[in-house]
Protein backbone atom coordinates (compact mmCIF):
# COMPACT_ATOMS: atom_id res chain seq x y z
CA UNK A 1 0.00 0.00 0.00
CA UNK A 2 1.44 3.74 -1.03
CA UNK A 3 2.12 6.03 1.61
CA UNK A 4 -0.63 7.71 3.29
CA UNK A 5 -0.93 11.29 3.08
CA UNK A 6 -3.01 14.10 5.62
CA UNK A 7 -2.77 17.17 7.07
CA UNK A 8 -3.07 18.93 10.84
CA UNK A 9 -1.91 22.04 12.12
CA UNK A 10 1.40 23.14 14.59
CA UNK A 11 0.39 25.46 16.70
CA UNK A 12 3.03 27.98 18.12
CA UNK A 13 1.73 31.03 19.17
CA UNK A 14 -1.28 32.31 17.34
CA UNK A 15 1.00 31.91 14.56
CA UNK A 16 -0.09 27.91 12.91
CA UNK A 17 1.77 25.53 9.92
CA UNK A 18 0.42 22.98 8.10
CA UNK A 19 1.99 19.75 8.99
CA UNK A 20 1.62 16.90 6.64
CA UNK A 21 1.05 13.61 8.31
CA UNK A 22 2.85 10.62 6.65
CA UNK A 23 1.62 7.06 7.43
CA UNK A 24 3.59 4.05 5.60
CA UNK A 25 2.58 0.34 6.77
CA UNK A 26 5.32 -2.46 6.08
CA UNK A 27 6.06 -6.07 6.79
CA UNK A 28 7.99 -6.22 9.67
CA UNK A 29 7.41 -7.31 13.67
CA UNK A 30 4.51 -5.27 15.05
CA UNK A 31 5.33 -1.71 16.06
CA UNK A 32 3.56 2.09 15.89
CA UNK A 33 6.43 4.44 15.50
CA UNK A 34 5.88 8.22 15.19
CA UNK A 35 8.79 10.61 14.41
CA UNK A 36 8.49 14.32 13.63
CA UNK A 37 9.32 15.77 17.08
CA UNK A 38 6.66 15.02 18.88
CA UNK A 39 6.03 15.92 22.47
CA UNK A 40 5.16 13.39 25.28
CA UNK A 41 1.69 14.00 24.88
CA UNK A 42 1.84 13.78 21.05
CA UNK A 43 3.95 10.22 21.18
CA UNK A 44 1.20 8.57 23.13
CA UNK A 45 -1.26 8.79 20.42
CA UNK A 46 -0.11 6.04 19.13
CA UNK A 47 -2.02 4.07 22.41
CA UNK A 48 -5.21 6.45 21.97
CA UNK A 49 -4.99 5.47 18.24
CA UNK A 50 -4.40 1.76 18.62
CA UNK A 51 -7.58 1.69 21.10
CA UNK A 52 -9.61 4.36 19.36
CA UNK A 53 -9.57 2.34 15.85
CA UNK A 54 -10.42 -0.77 17.61
CA UNK A 55 -13.44 0.28 18.95
CA UNK A 56 -14.41 1.77 16.13
CA UNK A 57 -14.21 -1.63 14.18
CA UNK A 58 -11.19 -1.18 12.00
CA UNK A 59 -8.31 -2.46 13.48
CA UNK A 60 -4.93 -1.66 12.44
CA UNK A 61 -2.98 -4.34 11.09
CA UNK A 62 -0.41 -6.31 13.24
CA UNK A 63 2.45 -5.08 11.30
CA UNK A 64 5.13 -1.72 11.23
CA UNK A 65 3.64 1.26 11.10
CA UNK A 66 5.77 4.58 11.05
CA UNK A 67 4.41 7.85 11.08
CA UNK A 68 6.35 10.54 10.15
CA UNK A 69 4.72 15.04 10.96
CA UNK A 70 6.74 16.88 8.10
CA UNK A 71 8.57 19.26 8.34
CA UNK A 72 10.11 17.06 10.85
CA UNK A 73 12.40 20.27 12.55
CA UNK A 74 8.86 21.57 13.37
CA UNK A 75 8.09 20.75 17.22
CA UNK A 76 4.80 19.71 17.61
CA UNK A 77 2.42 19.52 20.62
CA UNK A 78 -0.40 18.20 22.08
CA UNK A 79 -3.26 15.71 21.42
CA UNK A 80 -4.58 17.84 18.77
CA UNK A 81 -2.91 15.53 16.22
CA UNK A 82 -4.46 12.46 17.16
CA UNK A 83 -7.23 12.47 14.43
CA UNK A 84 -4.89 13.03 11.65
CA UNK A 85 -2.70 10.28 12.87
CA UNK A 86 -5.92 7.94 13.13
CA UNK A 87 -7.06 8.74 9.66
CA UNK A 88 -3.65 8.08 7.63
CA UNK A 89 -2.90 5.21 9.38
CA UNK A 90 -6.33 3.40 8.73
CA UNK A 91 -5.80 4.84 4.89
CA UNK A 92 -2.62 2.35 4.53
CA UNK A 93 -4.90 -0.57 5.22
CA UNK A 94 -7.46 0.47 2.20
CA UNK A 95 -10.45 1.56 4.39
CA UNK A 96 -10.03 4.80 3.30
CA UNK A 97 -9.21 6.18 0.29
CA UNK A 98 -5.65 7.99 0.33
CA UNK A 99 -7.05 10.59 -1.87
CA UNK A 100 -10.27 11.42 -0.38
CA UNK A 101 -7.95 12.46 2.92
CA UNK A 102 -5.27 13.75 1.19
CA UNK A 103 -6.25 17.72 1.00
CA UNK A 104 -8.24 17.51 4.36
CA UNK A 105 -6.91 19.06 7.57
CA UNK A 106 -7.91 17.03 10.81
CA UNK A 107 -8.08 18.13 14.56
CA UNK A 108 -8.76 16.24 17.62
CA UNK A 109 -8.07 14.29 20.52
CA UNK A 110 -9.43 10.64 20.50
CA UNK A 111 -10.70 9.06 22.99
CA UNK A 112 -9.92 4.94 23.93
CA UNK A 113 -13.78 4.69 22.83
CA UNK A 114 -13.27 6.37 19.31
CA UNK A 115 -15.03 9.41 20.33
CA UNK A 116 -13.58 12.81 19.79
CA UNK A 117 -12.29 15.52 22.17
CA UNK A 118 -12.76 18.89 21.70
CA UNK A 119 -9.14 20.71 21.97
CA UNK A 120 -8.00 23.99 22.47
CA UNK A 121 -6.88 26.20 20.11
CA UNK A 122 -9.23 25.38 17.34
CA UNK A 123 -9.84 28.97 15.86
CA UNK A 124 -6.34 29.89 15.28
CA UNK A 125 -5.55 26.59 13.97
CA UNK A 126 -8.67 26.81 11.37
CA UNK A 127 -7.23 30.48 10.43
CA UNK A 128 -3.97 28.99 9.91
CA UNK A 129 -5.26 25.90 7.77
CA UNK A 130 -7.22 28.74 5.68
CA UNK A 131 -4.46 30.90 5.08
CA UNK A 132 -2.25 27.98 3.83
CA UNK A 133 -4.87 27.04 1.37
CA UNK A 134 -6.95 24.03 3.24
CA UNK A 135 -10.18 23.68 1.69
CA UNK A 136 -11.54 21.75 4.60
CA UNK A 137 -10.94 20.86 8.18
CA UNK A 138 -12.51 18.09 10.43
CA UNK A 139 -12.89 19.14 14.08
CA UNK A 140 -14.74 17.51 16.87
CA UNK A 141 -18.54 18.50 17.03
CA UNK A 142 -17.48 20.33 20.31
CA UNK A 143 -15.51 22.36 18.70
CA UNK A 144 -17.62 23.76 15.17
CA UNK A 145 -19.09 26.77 16.34
CA UNK A 146 -15.70 28.19 17.09
CA UNK A 147 -13.93 26.65 13.53
CA UNK A 148 -17.39 27.65 11.97
CA UNK A 149 -16.10 31.64 12.49
CA UNK A 150 -13.66 31.04 9.66
CA UNK A 151 -15.40 32.26 6.24
CA UNK A 152 -14.05 30.71 3.86
CA UNK A 153 -13.17 27.01 4.87
CA UNK A 154 -15.26 23.66 4.82
CA UNK A 155 -15.93 22.68 8.37
CA UNK A 156 -16.93 19.38 9.03
CA UNK A 157 -17.81 18.18 13.13
CA UNK A 158 -17.70 14.85 13.70
CA UNK A 159 -18.36 12.87 17.12
CA UNK A 160 -16.73 9.89 16.57
CA UNK A 161 -13.21 8.80 14.34
CA UNK A 162 -16.40 6.14 12.87
CA UNK A 163 -17.80 9.41 11.76
CA UNK A 164 -14.78 10.80 10.13
CA UNK A 165 -14.38 7.57 8.65
CA UNK A 166 -18.07 7.11 6.98
CA UNK A 167 -17.41 10.58 6.18
CA UNK A 168 -14.05 9.76 3.93
CA UNK A 169 -16.08 6.92 2.06
CA UNK A 170 -15.49 3.86 4.46
CA UNK A 171 -18.06 1.40 4.32
CA UNK A 172 -18.91 1.15 8.22
CA UNK A 173 -22.52 1.07 9.52
CA UNK A 174 -23.22 4.43 11.40
CA UNK A 175 -23.30 3.94 15.07
CA UNK A 176 -25.06 6.95 16.97
CA UNK A 177 -22.73 7.99 19.74
CA UNK A 178 -23.08 10.89 22.37
CA UNK A 179 -20.26 13.54 21.33
CA UNK A 180 -18.03 14.65 24.19
CA UNK A 181 -19.32 18.13 25.09
CA UNK A 182 -17.06 21.23 23.80
CA UNK A 183 -16.45 24.02 26.32
CA UNK A 184 -19.64 25.73 28.17
CA UNK A 185 -20.99 28.70 25.98
CA UNK A 186 -19.92 31.53 27.93
CA UNK A 187 -22.60 33.63 29.65
CA UNK A 188 -23.17 37.05 28.44
CA UNK A 189 -20.23 39.27 30.61
CA UNK A 190 -22.02 41.01 34.30
CA UNK A 191 -22.22 44.68 33.53
CA UNK A 192 -19.07 46.44 34.81
CA UNK A 193 -21.69 49.05 36.64
CA UNK A 194 -21.56 53.13 34.96
CA UNK A 195 -19.41 55.35 35.57
CA UNK A 196 -21.85 57.46 36.83
CA UNK A 197 -21.69 55.69 40.10
CA UNK A 198 -18.67 56.92 40.63
CA UNK A 199 -18.63 59.62 43.37
CA UNK A 200 -16.12 62.20 43.28
CA UNK A 201 -12.91 61.81 41.47
CA UNK A 202 -13.79 64.54 38.51
CA UNK A 203 -10.08 64.16 37.52
CA UNK A 204 -9.72 60.97 37.73
CA UNK A 205 -13.54 60.22 35.81
CA UNK A 206 -11.83 62.75 32.92
CA UNK A 207 -8.42 60.73 32.81
CA UNK A 208 -10.53 57.70 32.04
CA UNK A 209 -11.99 58.98 29.53
CA UNK A 210 -8.41 60.52 28.09
CA UNK A 211 -7.18 57.17 28.85
CA UNK A 212 -9.91 55.48 26.63
CA UNK A 213 -9.85 58.12 23.93
CA UNK A 214 -6.10 57.89 23.10
CA UNK A 215 -5.21 54.36 24.26
CA UNK A 216 -3.09 55.58 27.03
CA UNK A 217 -1.80 54.19 30.27
CA UNK A 218 -2.46 55.09 33.28
CA UNK A 219 -1.15 55.18 37.19
CA UNK A 220 -3.59 55.60 40.17
CA UNK A 221 -1.75 56.37 43.45
CA UNK A 222 -4.01 56.75 46.69
CA UNK A 223 -4.97 55.68 49.94
CA UNK A 224 -7.16 52.28 50.57
CA UNK A 225 -10.79 52.57 50.01
CA UNK A 226 -10.07 55.79 47.61
CA UNK A 227 -12.09 54.12 44.47
CA UNK A 228 -8.96 52.97 42.57
CA UNK A 229 -10.46 49.72 41.85
CA UNK A 230 -13.79 50.98 40.56
CA UNK A 231 -12.51 53.61 38.36
CA UNK A 232 -10.10 50.91 36.54
CA UNK A 233 -13.52 48.69 36.35
CA UNK A 234 -15.21 50.95 34.40
CA UNK A 235 -12.65 51.75 31.93
CA UNK A 236 -13.55 48.80 29.65
CA UNK A 237 -16.87 50.12 29.17
CA UNK A 238 -15.48 53.21 28.36
CA UNK A 239 -13.89 51.65 24.90
CA UNK A 240 -15.61 51.13 21.82
CA UNK A 241 -16.55 47.79 20.47
CA UNK A 242 -13.30 45.57 18.63
CA UNK A 243 -13.02 46.21 15.17
CA UNK A 244 -13.07 42.66 12.99
CA UNK A 245 -9.33 41.96 13.25
CA UNK A 246 -8.79 42.99 17.09
CA UNK A 247 -12.10 40.45 17.44
CA UNK A 248 -10.68 38.03 15.62
CA UNK A 249 -7.46 37.83 17.66
CA UNK A 250 -8.60 38.50 21.19
CA UNK A 251 -11.01 35.50 20.34
CA UNK A 252 -8.09 33.14 18.96
CA UNK A 253 -6.27 34.22 21.89
CA UNK A 254 -9.28 33.05 24.24
CA UNK A 255 -9.54 29.91 22.60
CA UNK A 256 -5.33 28.85 22.64
CA UNK A 257 -6.19 29.63 26.70
CA UNK A 258 -8.87 26.71 26.62
CA UNK A 259 -11.50 29.33 27.48
CA UNK A 260 -15.25 29.07 26.52
CA UNK A 261 -15.65 30.89 23.02
CA UNK A 262 -19.05 29.89 21.68
CA UNK A 263 -20.96 30.86 18.16
CA UNK A 264 -19.30 34.33 18.46
CA UNK A 265 -16.55 36.29 17.92
CA UNK A 266 -15.63 38.33 21.33
CA UNK A 267 -16.61 42.05 20.65
CA UNK A 268 -15.85 43.79 23.92
CA UNK A 269 -12.62 44.61 24.71
CA UNK A 270 -11.24 42.56 27.94
CA UNK A 271 -10.31 43.19 31.35
CA UNK A 272 -7.28 41.07 33.08
CA UNK A 273 -6.50 41.96 36.42
CA UNK A 274 -4.07 39.28 37.77
CA UNK A 275 -3.40 38.62 41.52
CA UNK A 276 -0.07 40.12 42.59
CA UNK A 277 1.43 36.77 43.07
CA UNK A 278 1.45 36.23 39.51
CA UNK A 279 4.46 34.92 37.86
CA UNK A 280 6.33 36.13 34.91
CA UNK A 281 5.17 33.08 33.05
CA UNK A 282 1.61 33.70 34.29
CA UNK A 283 1.80 37.45 33.38
CA UNK A 284 3.78 37.35 29.49
CA UNK A 285 3.30 34.07 28.75
CA UNK A 286 5.13 30.39 28.54
CA UNK A 287 5.48 26.70 29.71
CA UNK A 288 8.21 24.42 29.34
CA UNK A 289 6.73 22.72 26.26
CA UNK A 290 3.31 24.05 25.00
CA UNK A 291 3.81 27.69 25.09
CA UNK A 292 0.62 29.42 26.61
CA UNK A 293 -0.50 32.83 26.49
CA UNK A 294 -0.31 35.22 29.87
CA UNK A 295 -2.77 37.81 31.09
CA UNK A 296 -0.76 40.47 28.67
CA UNK A 297 -1.95 38.77 25.65
CA UNK A 298 -5.61 37.56 27.10
CA UNK A 299 -6.15 41.41 27.44
CA UNK A 300 -4.77 42.15 23.97
CA UNK A 301 -6.83 45.24 22.66
CA UNK A 302 -8.09 45.74 26.46
CA UNK A 303 -7.42 46.55 29.80
CA UNK A 304 -4.41 44.80 32.34
CA UNK A 305 -5.48 46.18 35.48
CA UNK A 306 -2.77 45.52 37.90
CA UNK A 307 -3.86 46.62 41.42
CA UNK A 308 -1.39 46.90 44.41
CA UNK A 309 1.28 47.58 41.45
CA UNK A 310 4.25 47.20 44.14
CA UNK A 311 3.74 44.11 45.83
CA UNK A 312 4.08 43.03 42.29
CA UNK A 313 8.02 41.12 41.32
CA UNK A 314 10.08 43.53 40.10
CA UNK A 315 11.13 41.68 37.56
CA UNK A 316 7.71 40.29 36.55
CA UNK A 317 6.77 44.39 36.38
CA UNK A 318 9.74 45.23 34.36
CA UNK A 319 9.30 42.58 31.69
CA UNK A 320 6.11 44.75 30.92
CA UNK A 321 7.99 47.33 29.50
CA UNK A 322 9.12 45.87 25.96
CA UNK A 323 5.18 44.40 25.32
CA UNK A 324 4.40 48.26 25.80
CA UNK A 325 6.33 49.05 23.24
CA UNK A 326 6.02 46.90 20.71
CA UNK A 327 2.67 45.17 20.83
CA UNK A 328 3.43 42.09 20.96
CA UNK A 329 5.43 39.31 23.16
CA UNK A 330 7.58 36.85 21.73
CA UNK A 331 8.93 34.23 23.65
CA UNK A 332 11.72 32.31 23.06
CA UNK A 333 12.60 28.06 24.37
CA UNK A 334 14.90 25.71 23.03
CA UNK A 335 12.65 24.21 20.13
CA UNK A 336 10.78 26.68 19.72
CA UNK A 337 9.67 30.70 19.30
CA UNK A 338 5.65 31.64 19.87
CA UNK A 339 4.43 34.94 19.31
CA UNK A 340 1.53 36.46 21.10
CA UNK A 341 -0.17 39.85 20.58
CA UNK A 342 0.37 42.09 23.71
CA UNK A 343 -1.35 45.59 22.66
CA UNK A 344 -2.97 46.37 26.00
CA UNK A 345 -3.99 49.42 28.28
CA UNK A 346 -2.09 48.87 31.72
CA UNK A 347 -3.73 50.74 34.57
CA UNK A 348 -1.68 50.33 37.57
CA UNK A 349 -3.16 51.25 40.77
CA UNK A 350 -0.63 51.62 44.03
CA UNK A 351 -1.12 52.78 47.85
CA UNK A 352 1.02 55.87 48.89
CA UNK A 353 3.07 54.02 51.45
CA UNK A 354 3.37 50.38 52.78
CA UNK A 355 0.52 51.53 55.71
CA UNK A 356 -1.69 53.16 52.75
CA UNK A 357 -2.13 56.64 54.56
CA UNK A 358 0.65 58.52 52.62
CA UNK A 359 2.25 60.51 55.39
CA UNK A 360 -1.01 61.43 57.31
CA UNK A 361 -1.72 61.26 60.78
CA UNK A 362 -2.62 58.02 60.75
CA UNK A 363 0.13 57.04 58.44
CA UNK A 364 3.42 54.66 60.52
CA UNK A 365 5.63 54.75 57.56
CA UNK A 366 9.15 56.44 57.51
CA UNK A 367 10.04 58.66 54.46
CA UNK A 368 12.85 56.33 53.45
CA UNK A 369 10.31 53.57 53.61
CA UNK A 370 7.69 55.25 51.72
CA UNK A 371 10.57 55.76 49.10
CA UNK A 372 11.26 52.33 49.32
CA UNK A 373 7.95 50.81 48.79
CA UNK A 374 6.76 52.99 45.56
CA UNK A 375 10.63 52.49 44.72
CA UNK A 376 9.09 48.80 43.65
CA UNK A 377 7.82 50.70 40.82
CA UNK A 378 10.71 51.12 38.18
CA UNK A 379 11.41 54.26 36.55
CA UNK A 380 11.91 52.91 33.11
CA UNK A 381 8.38 51.39 33.61
CA UNK A 382 7.01 54.51 34.77
CA UNK A 383 8.51 56.57 32.21
CA UNK A 384 6.28 54.06 29.93
CA UNK A 385 2.79 55.86 31.13
CA UNK A 386 1.02 58.40 30.08
CA UNK A 387 -0.80 59.46 32.78
CA UNK A 388 -0.40 59.71 36.73
CA UNK A 389 -3.62 60.28 38.87
CA UNK A 390 -3.49 61.15 42.54
CA UNK A 391 -6.74 59.61 44.15
CA UNK A 392 -7.77 61.08 47.35
CA UNK A 393 -10.38 60.21 49.78
CA UNK A 394 -13.86 61.09 49.01
CA UNK A 395 -15.43 63.28 51.37
CA UNK A 396 -18.55 64.19 53.32
CA UNK A 397 -19.82 66.93 50.96
CA UNK A 398 -18.94 64.58 47.85
CA UNK A 399 -20.83 61.99 48.40
CA UNK A 400 -23.63 64.35 49.47
CA UNK A 401 -23.23 65.99 46.04
CA UNK A 402 -23.40 62.83 44.09
CA UNK A 403 -20.81 61.28 41.39
CA UNK A 404 -18.61 62.88 38.76
CA UNK A 405 -21.05 65.57 36.96
CA UNK A 406 -23.61 63.03 36.46
CA UNK A 407 -21.25 61.56 33.23
CA UNK A 408 -22.73 58.11 31.92
CA UNK A 409 -20.84 55.23 30.73
CA UNK A 410 -22.81 55.82 27.21
CA UNK A 411 -22.30 59.50 27.22
CA UNK A 412 -18.38 58.95 27.72
CA UNK A 413 -18.24 56.38 25.30
CA UNK A 414 -20.04 58.58 22.48
CA UNK A 415 -16.67 60.78 23.61
CA UNK A 416 -14.43 58.27 23.41
CA UNK A 417 -15.90 57.03 20.42
CA UNK A 418 -16.14 61.10 18.77
CA UNK A 419 -12.21 61.27 19.61
CA UNK A 420 -11.10 58.12 18.07
CA UNK A 421 -12.70 58.96 14.98
CA UNK A 422 -10.74 62.20 14.62
CA UNK A 423 -7.44 60.64 15.17
CA UNK A 424 -8.29 57.83 12.92
CA UNK A 425 -8.97 60.43 10.26
CA UNK A 426 -5.85 61.92 11.03
CA UNK A 427 -3.42 59.10 11.76
CA UNK A 428 -5.35 56.50 9.63
CA UNK A 429 -3.55 56.78 6.31
CA UNK A 430 0.01 56.64 7.95
CA UNK A 431 -1.38 53.01 9.73
CA UNK A 432 -1.92 54.41 13.44
CA UNK A 433 -5.61 54.04 14.25
CA UNK A 434 -4.97 55.49 18.16
CA UNK A 435 -2.59 58.48 19.05
CA UNK A 436 -1.04 56.60 21.83
CA UNK A 437 0.71 54.44 18.84
CA UNK A 438 1.91 57.36 16.63
CA UNK A 439 5.75 57.69 17.16
CA UNK A 440 7.56 60.60 18.34
CA UNK A 441 9.49 61.59 15.65
CA UNK A 442 5.89 62.25 13.29
CA UNK A 443 4.42 64.10 16.31
CA UNK A 444 7.47 66.27 15.66
CA UNK A 445 7.81 66.51 12.24
CA UNK A 446 7.09 69.70 10.30
CA UNK A 447 3.83 68.46 9.67
CA UNK A 448 2.55 67.96 13.31
CA UNK A 449 5.05 70.19 14.97
CA UNK A 450 3.11 72.80 17.87
CA UNK A 451 3.91 76.50 17.99
CA UNK A 452 6.69 77.08 20.07
CA UNK A 453 4.92 79.52 21.99
CA UNK A 454 2.31 76.16 22.78
CA UNK A 455 4.87 73.89 23.95
CA UNK A 456 7.10 76.55 25.81
CA UNK A 457 6.13 74.86 29.33
CA UNK A 458 6.83 71.06 27.91
CA UNK A 459 10.03 72.68 26.46
CA UNK A 460 11.24 73.85 29.50
CA UNK A 461 10.59 70.67 31.91
CA UNK A 462 12.52 68.53 29.16
CA UNK A 463 15.22 70.90 29.33
CA UNK A 464 14.98 70.78 32.84
CA UNK A 465 15.50 66.97 33.32
CA UNK A 466 11.71 66.76 34.70
CA UNK A 467 11.32 64.70 31.37
CA UNK A 468 12.60 62.52 29.41
CA UNK A 469 12.61 62.04 25.64
CA UNK A 470 10.08 59.42 25.73
CA UNK A 471 7.81 60.98 28.27
CA UNK A 472 8.30 64.45 26.29
CA UNK A 473 6.61 62.10 23.34
CA UNK A 474 4.07 60.91 25.54
CA UNK A 475 2.98 64.11 26.57
CA UNK A 476 2.83 65.18 22.89
CA UNK A 477 0.26 62.36 22.52
CA UNK A 478 -2.59 63.15 25.69
CA UNK A 479 -2.36 66.71 24.18
CA UNK A 480 -3.48 65.75 20.84
CA UNK A 481 -5.68 63.22 22.83
CA UNK A 482 -6.84 65.97 24.45
CA UNK A 483 -7.84 68.34 21.88
CA UNK A 484 -9.80 65.46 20.00
CA UNK A 485 -11.81 65.19 23.31
CA UNK A 486 -12.62 68.90 22.34
CA UNK A 487 -12.96 68.98 19.29
CA UNK A 488 -10.05 71.11 18.81
CA UNK A 489 -8.10 70.66 15.15
CA UNK A 490 -4.44 70.87 17.35
CA UNK A 491 -3.42 71.50 20.57
CA UNK A 492 -3.35 74.15 22.47
CA UNK A 493 -0.91 75.53 25.21
CA UNK A 494 -3.95 74.85 27.33
CA UNK A 495 -3.96 71.12 26.51
CA UNK A 496 -0.31 70.92 26.03
CA UNK A 497 -0.83 72.31 30.27
CA UNK A 498 -3.44 69.64 30.95
CA UNK A 499 -1.21 66.94 29.40
CA UNK A 500 1.59 67.80 31.55
CA UNK A 501 -0.15 68.27 34.90
CA UNK A 502 -1.68 64.55 33.98
CA UNK A 503 2.18 63.60 33.17
CA UNK A 504 3.56 64.71 36.83
CA UNK A 505 0.15 63.49 38.97
CA UNK A 506 0.10 66.32 41.10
Amino acid sequence: MPVARTLAVALHGVDGALVEIEADLANGLPAFSIIGLPDTSLGEAKDRVRSAAANSGCDLPTRKLTVNLSPASLPKHGSGFDLGIAVAALATTGGVSPAAIAEIVHLGELSLDGRLRPVAGVLPAVLAARRAGARAVVVPRGNADEAGLVAGIRVIGAASLRDVLIAHGATLDPVPVEPLAGPETPAPPAEPGDLADVVGHPEAVEGLQVAAAGGHHMLMLGPPGAGKTLLASRLPGLLPDLDPDAAVEVSSIRSLAGLPLGSALVTRPPLEAPHHSATMAALVGGGSGLVRPGAISRAAHGVLFLDEAPEFAGAVLDALRQPLETGEITIHRARTVARFPARFQLVLAANPCPCGHGGGDECTCTPIMRRRYLGRLSGPLLDRIDLHLTVRRVSVAQMTEGGAGGITTSEARARVVEARRRARERWGDQGWSLTAHVPGPALRSPRWRLAAADRAALDRALERGALTMRGYDRVLRVAWTLADLDGADRPSADHLGRALYLRKGI
